[in-house]
C-alpha cells in the first residue's frame, strides 16, 4: 500500500468538483474522479499535471445498488482511498405547491441516499485502515431553507444530520468529516436544477453568475480538508445568513421572506 494520498471526488466533471480535482492534483494527490459520463472526466484528467495519477470511474448516484462494486473498483485503482469528497448532486428551482412528489424523491435519492450508499460501501475500508476522511459538499441551504429549494434544502440538511452522527460514531476509528457549505459559486448548478415537473431549469441564476469562482471555492475546500476542519462556510456575504439565523432567527425569517433568490 502506497504512502501517496488518494482522493476520490464525485461530480468531478465540472464546476466545484473539477476545480477541486485540479487543486488536489496540483498538490500531488492521486485522484479517482467520478461522474455519470467519462468524456468530460477525460478532459479533467488531461488538464491535471500528472494524468497517470488520475483514474476515471463512472458513477451515477441514482443507482445505489452499484456502490459496493464501484468502491471495490476505486480501491483497486491505487490500493486504497484516503479521502472521499462527496460533491455530486443536483439542485432545484420550484415552489413546494407546484413540485411533483417524484421530483422531491429524485432529489433525496441522488443527494442523500446515493451519498449515504457510497459512504456505507467505503466505510469498512476506512475502518480497516483506521484512517479516512469524508469531505461532504452540502450548501448554505443545508443550514437554512429558502424559496424554490425545498427538497434540495431538505436533502442537504439530511446530509448534515447523517455525517455529524458518523463523525461521532467513528471518531475512535480515526475517520474525519468535513462538511462544506458553499453559497453562490459560479457553476452550472442552477442551469441543471430540476423544476416542478423534473425538467432542467436551463437558466443561470443571477446570484450564481456573480458568485465566487470555482477555483477559489476549491482552494477553500482544499484547506478545510487538509486541516481537517469539521465544517466550513464558503462564499461571499451570503455566508452571514447562517449567523443571522442562529442569533436573530425572527429577523432572519423576515429578511428571507423578502429575499430575491431567483
Amino acid at each position: 500500500m502506497t504512502d501517496q494520498k488518494v482522493i476520490w471526488i464525485t461530480g468531478a466533471s465540472s464546476g466545484i468538483g473539477k476545480a477541486a480535482a485540479l487543486r488536489f492534483a496540483q498538490a500531488g494527490y492521486s485522484l479517482i474522479i467520478s461522474a455519470r459520463t467519462s468524456q468530460a472526466l477525460q478532459e479533467v484528467k488531461t488538464a491535471c499535471p500528472n494524468p497517470k495519477k488520475v483514474k476515471i470511474l463512472e458513477l451515477d448516484l441514482a443507482d445505489s445498488s452499484l456502490m459496493p462494486d464501484k468502491v471495490r473498483e476505486a480501491i483497486s485503482s491505487f490500493g486504497k482511498v484516503d479521502i472521499l469528497l462527496h460533491n455530486a448532486g443536483i439542485s432545484q428551482r420550484s415552489l413546494i405547491k407546484d413540485t411533483a412528489l417524484s421530483v422531491d424523491r429524485k432529489l433525496m435519492e441522488i443527494n442523500f441516499f446515493g451519498t449515504v450508499a457510497l459512504t456505507k460501501a467505503i466505510l469498512p475500508h476506512f475502518i480497516q485502515n483506521q484512517s479516512g476522511h469524508f469531505g461532504v459538499v452540502t450548501s448554505l441551504v443545508g443550514k437554512f431553507g429558502t424559496h424554490y429549494r425545498s427538497a434540495y434544502a431538505a436533502s442537504k440538511h439530511a446530509l448534515h444530520g447523517f455525517f455529524d452522527t458518523l463523525r461521532a460514531e467513528h471518531f475512535q476509528d480515526r475517520i474525519g468529516v468535513t462538511l462544506i457549505c458553499p453559497g453562490f459559486i459560479r457553476t452550472q448548478v442552477s442551469v441543471n436544477a430540476l423544476t416542478a415537473d423534473g425538467t432542467p431549469l436551463n437558466e443561470m441564476d443571477e446570484a450564481q453568475e456573480k458568485g465566487m469562482k470555482p477555483e477559489d471555492c476549491a482552494e477553500e475546500i482544499f484547506k478545510a480538508i487538509t486541516h481537517k476542519k469539521e465544517e466550513v462556510l464558503i462564499g461571499g456575504k451570503e455566508i452571514y445568513a447562517v449567523y443571522l439565523k442562529r442569533f436573530f432567527p425572527k429577523l432572519f425569517s423576515k429578511i428571507l421572506r423578502k429575499a430575491k433568490v431567483r
